[in-house]
């Protein structure tokens, strides 16, 4: 019975957990939500060891439910991080450009340009 409770107490972990780096994602703590990244996985390691009993159905339905949680936050959590992604890789990408343009503006500081110079 305590593996059971255990096996059951770890699913609701698992949620709990998922439900916190889901607002850790929306809050904007990236950081932080790679802290508990690897409590998930750890956790849902355990899960896998040792998985509800098949014999409590009731337990089962719970687990069930409880998984079907965790994956609807898992699938809002990987849409946030993709947004995330897509600003880092705009930000990676506007610095390339400020940076080009820095460099053509400083090889041609200290010279006198003229309409011609430009054909």
């Amino acid at each position: 019975m305590n593996d059971l409770l255990s096996s059951l107490n770890n699913w609701q972990a698992l949620y709990a957990l998922s439900n916190s780096m889901l607002n850790l994602a929306h809050s904007g703590e990236w950081d932080e939500l790679i802290e508990q990244e690897v409590k998930y996985v750890t956790l849902v390691e355990t899960i896998a060891r040792h998985p509800v009993s098949p014999g409590n159905i009731v337990h089962q339905e719970q687990a069930r439910q409880l998984l079907t949680k965790v994956l609807a936050n898992e699938a809002e959590l990987r849409t946030l991080l993709q947004q995330r992604m897509d600003e880092l890789r705009e930000l990676i990408d506007q610095t390339g450009r400020q940076k080009s343009v820095s460099t053509t503006y400083g090889k041609l500081s200290g010279n006198i340009l003229y309409p011609h110079d430009f054909n």
